[in-house]
């Protein structure tokens, strides 16, 4: 959740009419002036509107809905369970239940956390008391619902936070089951920061007369400066380490592509000096927990993680976010350095790539809709012996990024993006592809596998 600091005695929220008593926690909170998500969706959601809010990742878009679910609830009191706000993972789903709590201290209302990795007994423990609020992910959910646990008929707002995930096929299904239990009659209430086309058809057929509040695009934030570093495979440990000793350095969101090699870079980073911690899908929620509580009070000051770190949460003053592997996906790019220059701070974003991810980064770039920088860097030193040169093919990157564009307008060194301002689909001459090594198959465990056969398998092992 984020919003302004406090800059002047008076409160700008005041004109919402939200109620003394949220009120009184937005200025606890050190709230003072609503982000322009915030200015732009909570009149139309206090009038009851289902709305479509589509904002860059650390805009306000928690605050955006939450103020006004509290408002509501406290204009009439009526036995819960009220509200339900489903989450994609459990770390946001932890977060919003923390964001709730600060907003509505000052107010008697109820709420409850539930998902998977934990105990039911305590859930249903609390789910017994009828809190106004639930806040949860699509299985566990679906798991009380069904054992009769939970009560969805007294549900008045739905809130699908990170919605562009919550339709991602994986959820989709489970989705649909719960919006069959919830009344026709509630107020629908999604929030992203992404919405491809294709989604957005998906999501307007869930939603009456949609207030649309659409302040995102395609780039990333302009507070991020983010570039990619062409490198060898055994050279991105110690370009992390440069990076990482960089002097603007304060804590770090580092992403890998499995499980298994987050795990084992904390292990190389904590050996190394740094307090490092993994976050990844097989850790228990307890685990879990305390890795990211650790990560947020500054006892490690770097975080190890899989993509499910790469929504929604927001963590003060994450001054760096590396891409030790490449996103598999643009969605996911936008997502991940989105967890650095957050709440109008400056942050850096770096992504390693070698050649195998050529196409990759062309599909950020045609996302983006402009060329994202190379840069270089000096390696960090990893011991007394010098580690051996990067191979020459994955440090032309930058160079191979200009020969394509020189062969799609016919001038070296012109842009990928056309002057209609619409991203092309680069296409490289054969010959420079050729010399630099894309495209040429190498000899896999089983036999001949190609550049396509690795995007795959890495995707499946995500």
């Amino acid at each position: 959740m984020s919003s302004s600091t406090i800059t002047e005695p008076s409160n700008a929220f005041a004109r919402f009419n939200l109620g003394p008593a949220v009120q009184r926690g937005i200025t606890a909170a050190g709230f003072v002036h609503p982000r322009l998500i915030q200015e732009q969706t909570i009149p139309a959601a206090l009038e009851g509107r289902d709305i479509l809010g589509l904002a860059q990742t650390g805009t306000g878009k928690t605050a955006a809905f939450v103020l006004p679910v509290l408002a509501r609830l406290l204009s009439e009191r009526k036995e819960g369970p009220r509200v339900l706000i489903v989450a994609p993972t459990r770390e946001l789903a932890t977060q919003i239940g923390e964001d709730i709590r600060t907003l509505a201290r000052f107010t008697p209302i109820k709420m409850t956390l539930v998902f998977g990795g934990v105990s039911m007994g305590a859930q249903i423990s609390a789910l017994r008391s009828n809190p106004e609020i639930i806040v949860g992910c699509p299985g566990r959910l679906l798991d009380l619902h069904q054992q009769r646990a939970l009560r969805l008929d007294r549900i008045e707002t739905l809130v699908l936070d990170e919605a562009d995930h919550m339709f991602d096929m994986g959820f989709l299904p489970d989705i649909r089951r719960i919006v069959q239990a919830l009344p026709r009659g509630r107020q629908n209430l999604m929030f992203a920061a992404t919405m491809p086309r294709e989604i957005r058809t998906l999501a307007d057929q869930m939603l009456r007369n949609p207030h649309v509040v659409e302040l995102t695009h395609s780039r990333p934030a302009s507070t991020i400066d983010h570039a990619v570093y062409p490198v060898g495979g055994d050279d991105k440990l110690p370009l992390l380490q440069s990076v990482l000793a960089d002097e603007g350095f304060v804590s770090a969101i580092v992403f890998t592509r499995t499980k298994h090699r987050a795990r084992r870079l904390a292990k190389q980073l904590e050996a190394s000096g740094h307090r490092a911690v993994a976050l990844q899908g097989n850790m228990s929620q307890s685990q879990r927990d305390r890795a990211m509580a650790g990560f947020r009070k500054r006892e490690f000051d770097v975080l190890v993680a899989t993509d499910i770190a790469a929504r929604g949460l927001d963590v003060e003053q994450v001054s760096h976010v590396v891409n030790f592997d490449m996103p598999g996906t643009p969605e996911a790019y936008t997502h991940r350095i989105g967890r650095t220059g957050r709440s109008e701070r400056t942050g850096k974003a770096f992504t390693f790539v070698t050649a195998e991810d050529a196409q990759l980064v062309r599909d950020v770039e045609r996302r983006i809709g402009a060329p994202i920088p190379r840069r270089s860097l000096a390696l960090a030193a990893t011991g007394p012996a010098r580690r051996p040169a990067a191979d020459p093919r994955m440090m032309n990157l930058a160079r191979i990024a200009t020969l394509r564009s020189a062969h799609d307008t016919g001038s070296e060194g012109a842009s990928d993006v056309p002057s209609s301002g619409a991203p092309a689909r680069p296409t490289a001459p054969p010959a420079a592809m050729a010399a630099a090594g894309y495209g040429a198959r190498r000899p896999g465990p089983t036999g001949t596998r190609g550049p396509m056969w690795r995007r795959d398998n890495r995707r499946r092992g995500r």
